[in-house]
């Protein structure tokens, strides 16, 4: 597992692997991040916020979760000279060590990078779950709505790592629950969590 400094992006929500982060930006400090990422197509770092704001407060330090994922730019368009609307999709996984303060008030972060999923079959225990999100799919798709969805296709509805991070992030779930099931290395594992979650909701 290789580790890294990279740029972060604190936000009261996260996204996990191949999930969507709609984004409207406005700060200084994350215009000038999100440009650069986008003209150098490279990623950045979003960690959950466990506490503080996420709008810059002089002299605070909001207190980040231990893990977050990368996200990459899919779409960019800047609405207003101060005003960018992105798409992400959620990358490699990463362990947070230790963040400190960057350029133009970026915060930066010593992170380790996890391994991506291994593609993993459902459960046939499990299929209702993916039968209940496939026909949320097709729906839209009949109705001519699929490009609203909050999806990147393919849908991997019949893999156990994707359909647990698309559940984890549909779900009303409390942000130290979304931190708990990303934490977690086994996509069965993860699964099987957000399942007990849906029984408990």
């Amino acid at each position: 597992m290789s580790t890294d400094t990279i740029p972060l992006f604190p936000l009261s929500h996260g996204v996990f692997p191949d999930g969507m982060l709609q984004l409207q930006i406005f700060e200084v400090r994350y215009l000038d991040l999100i440009k650069r990422c986008h003209r150098d197509n490279t990623p950045f770092g979003v960690a959950w916020i466990k506490k503080g704001r996420e709008v810059q407060v002089p002299g605070e330090q909001p207190l980040m979760y231990s893990h977050g994922c990368m996200a990459h730019i899919r779409e960019f368009e800047q609405i207003q000279p101060a005003l960018l609307r992105v798409v992400c999709q959620g990358g490699l996984r990463f362990e947070l060590h230790d963040v400190s303060p960057g350029p133009y008030g970026v915060w930066q972060g010593h992170v380790t990078y996890l391994p991506q999923d291994p593609v993993c079959s459902l459960p046939a225990e499990w299929q209702l779950h993916a039968n209940r999100l496939g026909q949320w799919i097709a729906s839209a798709q009949q109705q001519g709505l699929e490009d609203k969805l909050p999806l990147f296709a393919p849908y991997q509805l019949d893999d156990c790592g994707w359909l647990a991070n698309r559940l984890a992030e549909v779900l009303p779930l409390e942000p130290e629950q979304k931190q708990s099931l990303l934490v977690q290395a086994d996509p069965h594992q993860r699964m099987a969590s957000v399942v007990e979650l849906l029984t408990q909701a």
